[in-house]
Formats: structure tokens, C-alpha cells, sequence
């Protein structure tokens, strides 16, 4: 679906500030951010025609304050694209009181029409949902444009064990469609879909446990942002673990996992399970003194035409103020079969 490119230059660093806690210190410049890429956080990313199209959680004011949507056509220069919301469906605001924007979008295309999927919530709650909206083009001056709100997939409230937020679309070798989702609680979860309507296949099915990490009674087990993708008769798990939102203080971090079944158990190179916080580390950030981007996390992998993978994530740049920053990263597979992230 997506054709091969060449990134033009050896860095694909765009920042965005967040005005969150920052490592840098206060006699350092912050560096100015990238035209057009103030922020980007949660990113997800496809290909239509010559153009890239990255989608993200809204910040700031305005239709990007909802979901941000920016476009390129070499990865590397991007512009800010026309947001696919200029206020927060009825439902969702109905739904889930206090919501002020929407989280962590997935963007997929299923049998001709774009699905994207987003977040509705407030910070520290599972008082969540999951919306959809779809769309013919993501180009908007192209016929049959513009993004139709499907309403709610799927919602957590207290007394669930999972949090309804961080959306990925996944279609399995057999076709059936699934959606990955969940933050804190207990873990991440995979609900079946209906290819249909991209809704809930059973509505009154439980989900099934996709990763988790154990803690104390009382403690945050801390993993987020479950990413789904296929290759080499594989399914691969992604998750972020540990913390993110706090600029240069992140300490996110990014596993990975494979099964034969798309329902799991996923696995590390090791054989440690990602249902006990196990996997293998795919991102992370070296000691403080050594490394300029911070907290590596919520990554979503996307395929060329020529078959080489790529990962879109966001990183705290300490070096301007934990601005939080596009990144980039090639993944390179080995003779074992797992794949090595090398960042641009």
C-alpha cells in the first residue's frame, strides 16, 4: 500500500512544545521548533498518493487542538493538514464530562474508506471511550471528503479493569479485525471488530489480556500504547512502559513482543511474557548524560512498497526544553528474526 521514499536529510527531528516539566536547564536557549510541528505527540502515520499524513493528540487551540493532522510528501518537511474535527462529537462530550481534547489517534484504510479511530478521556481517569470516524480521502480537495463521526466503540468506567484509550486497528491473515487499546489498569486489551462497521463485533464480549505489568497493590503499573503488526508469519506486539508527559523527565520506554496468534501470548526474544511486563526493548533513551531525546514511546510501525519498516514515535527533546518531537526510526531485522530501531 505504501511506496518505497528516501529521506533527504540525516535527521528527522520536528519538535512541539508541550509546556511540560523539562530537563533542560535554565541558562540553555531552548531551540526554536520546526515550522508546523508544534507538537506532535502519539503519532500515526500512512501513506495516500504522494503525500504522507500524520495524525496526533491535539494540543493548543483551534480544530489541531482536537486532533492535529499534518502532510508530506517526503517525511521530512511537513505542513499542517486540514483537522478532521472542529469541535468534540456531542457524544463524546455527553459521554465524558471534562474532556477538553482527543488522544492518540489510529488511521487506517478499510475496503476504500479511512478509518480513524481516537481517544476520549481526562487525565488519570478510565471514565474513557474509543470514537470512529470515517473518511473517503484524506486529501481535501479530493471528492468525498471529509471525516463522518461514527460515534462510540467502545467504553471503560470505573469499576472496569481497563482504560479506554490508545486505539490500533489491526486485520488479521484470516480477516478478521481487531482493536488493541488500553493504559494502566490492568493492561492492554484486544476486542474483536465487525469488518463492517469497525465497531464491536459482540458488544457484550470481555476483552482479552494483551500485556500487562504487575505491581504492588497500590502502585501504577505503568504500560500504554499497544501497536499490532504482522510479518513473517508473526504477529508483533508494541507497548510503552513507565512514563511519559513529563517532558525531558519521561521515562517512557518501548517493547516489543511476538506470537503466532493475533490473540496472543506475546512473547520477548528471551521468552519473558508481556502479560507479566515482560518483552524486548525496542526504544529507550540512554543515561540522562548521554542522550538528547527523552522518553521514547507510543510508536506505530508502518510498511514501504519495497518492504522495509519503519517506526513513527515521539521522544522530550531535552535539548529544547522536553519540546515534545517527531521522530523516526528504521527497523532492521536481524538473522534472528527481531528487528533493531535505528533513529535517523
Amino acid at each position: 500500500m505504501r511506496r518505497a521514499f528516501r529521506p533527504t536529510r540525516s535527521a528527522l527531528v520536528l519538535s512541539g512544545l508541550l509546556g511540560l516539566v523539562t530537563g533542560a536547564s535554565a541558562q540553555q536557549a531552548p531551540r526554536p521548533p520546526a515550522p508546523d510541528t508544534t507538537p506532535v505527540h502519539d503519532p500515526v502515520i500512512i501513506r495516500a498518493g504522494d503525500r504522507w499524513h500524520i495524525f496526533s493528540t491535539g494540543f493548543g487551540e483551534g480544530p489541531h487542538g482536537l486532533i492535529a493532522a499534518r502532510s508530506s510528501r517526503d517525511m521530512v518537511d511537513w505542513q499542517k493538514a486540514k483537522a478532521p474535527f472542529d469541535r468534540i462529537p456531542d457524544w463524546a462530550a455527553k459521554a465524558i464530562p471534562g474532556a477538553r481534547n482527543l488522544w492518540a489517534p489510529d488511521i487506517s484504510l478499510v475496503d476504500g474508506r479511512y478509518r480513524l479511530y481516537y481517544s476520549v478521556s481526562t487525565f488519570g481517569s478510565n471514565r474513557s471511550a474509543i470514537g470512529l470516524a470515517t473518511s473517503a480521502s484524506l486529501d481535501p480537495a479530493a471528492p468525498g471528503y471529509g471525516w463522518r463521526d461514527e460515534g462510540s466503540v467502545v467504553e471503560s468506567r470505573p469499576g472496569d479493569d481497563f482504560n479506554a484509550i490508545d486505539p490500533a486497528f489491526m486485520a488479521d491473515a484470516d480477516g478478521g479485525h481487531w482493536l488493541a487499546l488500553g493504559s494502566f489498569w490492568s493492561g492492554l486489551k484486544l476486542f474483536r471488530l465487525d469488518p463492517r462497521s469497525g465497531k464491536l463485533l459482540d458488544p457484550t464480549a470481555k476483552p482479552l489480556a494483551l500485556a500487562s505489568r504487575p505491581a504492588p497493590a497500590g502502585a501504577p503499573a505503568a504500560i500504554e500504547a499497544p501497536f499490532l503488526f504482522a510479518r513473517d508469519g508473526w504477529y508483533w506486539l508494541i507497548a510503552s512502559y513507565d512514563y511519559c508527559c513529563k517532558g525531558a523527565a519521561s521515562t517512557y520506554y518501548t517493547v516489543i513482543g511476538r506470537s503466532r496468534s493475533v490473540q496472543g501470548p506475546y512473547r520477548g526474544k528471551d521468552g519473558s511474557s508481556m502479560l507479566e511486563g515482560g518483552g524486548t526493548i525496542l526504544l529507550r533513551a540512554d543515561l540522562p548524560e548521554q542522550d538528547r531525546f527523552r522518553g521514547p514511546g507510543h510508536a506505530g510501525q508502518f510498511r514501504d512498497g519495497d518492504g522495509t519498516d519503519w517506526l513513527v514515535y515521539h521522544a522530550y527533546d531535552r535539548e529544547a526544553r522536553g519540546a515534545a518531537t517527531l521522530r523516526i526510526a528504521r527497523l532492521r531485522w536481524g538473522a534472528d528474526g527481531w528487528p533493531i530501531a535505528e533513529a535517523r
